[in-house]
C-alpha cells in the first residue's frame, strides 16, 4: 500500500465501503473519525498506512494484496511448499516469488498440468471446497480401448471407498492402437484425493498419464512446462466470480 497521503474517499473505497461516492456520503453524514475526530470535508486526506480511519466506530482494514501464480506443473515435482523427502517442490519453480504462495489443491507428482498458488487463504477454501463445484479438466490417458458403458459410468458417477462420485463430463477422444491406450478429457466438480485415477480404476482402465488443462476459468495456453506467471486481473476476478466473492474495491 503506498504511504502517500490518499482522500478518505478513496481509502473508503479501497477498504470496500463501496464506491467513492458512496464513501463521500459516508464522510458528509458524520461517520467517519480520522485520528479520533469526525471528519465532514471531502477533501480531508489520510495516511493510510499510518491514521487511525474509523467508519461507525470500526476501524478501516485495507485489504492485502494478494499473489496469485498459475504454475504448469512438470512430473516428478511434489505438490507441497516443503517436503524432506522430496527431490523438488512446485515452491522451487517459484523463483524470485516472496509471497509465501501455497498451491491451491494437489496434484500427484507424476501429474502434469495447471496449478495455482496463491496466499489469498479465502479464496483458496472456496475453490477446493465441493460445495462450489468449481470444474478441473483433465487430459487422461488410460490403458485399453475405453467403451461407452464405462464413459456411462464415468459421467454417471462412480461408487469408490469414500462414496460415490458426483456427475462428470466426459469425452472420448481418441483410441491410440500404437499405444493401445485411449485419450479421455474428464471434467470434475469435486476435489478427492487421487479422484480421476480412482474413477477410471473403478471402471476398469487404469490412468497412464494424466494432465490437468484447466482450473475453473484458467487455462495454460502457450505456457511452457516448469514454467510459472502471475495472473491477470481480469482472471483474479473470473476466480471470485466463479465461487461468489466480490473483489475489494
Amino acid at each position: 500500500m503506498s504511504n502517500q497521503l490518499q482522500r478518505l474517499q478513496k481509502i473508503l473505497a479501497q477498504a470496500g465501503y463501496g464506491s467513492r461516492r458512496a464513501c463521500e456520503q459516508l464522510i458528509l453524514q458524520g461517520r467517519v473519525r480520522l485520528n479520533g475526530q469526525v471528519v465532514t470535508q471531502l477533501g480531508t486526506q489520510a495516511n493510510p498506512q499510518c491514521d487511525v480511519i474509523e467508519v461507525d466506530g470500526k476501524r478501516v482494514q485495507l485489504p492485502k494484496q494478494h499473489t496469485y501464480i498459475l504454475l504448469h506443473k512438470p512430473a516428478g515435482v511434489v505438490t507441497s511448499r516443503r517436503d524432506p523427502h522430496a527431490t523438488r517442490t512446485v515452491t522451487d519453480l517459484l523463483q524470485g516469488v516472496s509471497a509465501p504462495v501455497f498451491p491451491v489443491g494437489r496434484l500427484d507428482a507424476d501429474t502434469t498440468g495447471a496449478l495455482l498458488l496463491t496466499d489469498d487463504g479465502d479464496l483458496a477454501y472456496r475453490l477446493t471446497h465441493p460445495r462450489y463445484g468449481v470444474p478441473k479438466t483433465y487430459l487422461v490417458e488410460v490403458r485399453g480401448e475405453v467403451g461407452e458403458e464405462a464413459i456411462r459410468r464415468l459421467k454417471e458417477g462412480v461408487q469408490l471407498e469414500d462414496g460415490i462420485t458426483a456427475p462428470a463430463q466426459v469425452q472420448k477422444i481418441r483410441y491410440l492402437a500404437d499405444r493401445k491406450t485411449t485419450l479421455l478429457r474428464v471434467t470434475i466438480h469435486e476435489g478427492r484425493k487421487r479422484q480421476v485415477k480412482r474413477m477410471c480404476q473403478a471402471v476398469g482402465y487404469p490412468v497412464v498419464r494424466l494432465h490437468r488443462e484447466r482450473f475453473g476459468p484458467l487455462t495454460l495456453r502457450n505456457l511452457p512446462v516448469g514454467a510459472w506467471r502471475y495472473l491477470t486481473a481480469e482472471e483474479v476476478a473470473d476466480l471470485y466470480r466463479a465461487v461468489g466473492l466480490s473483489t475489494q474495491a
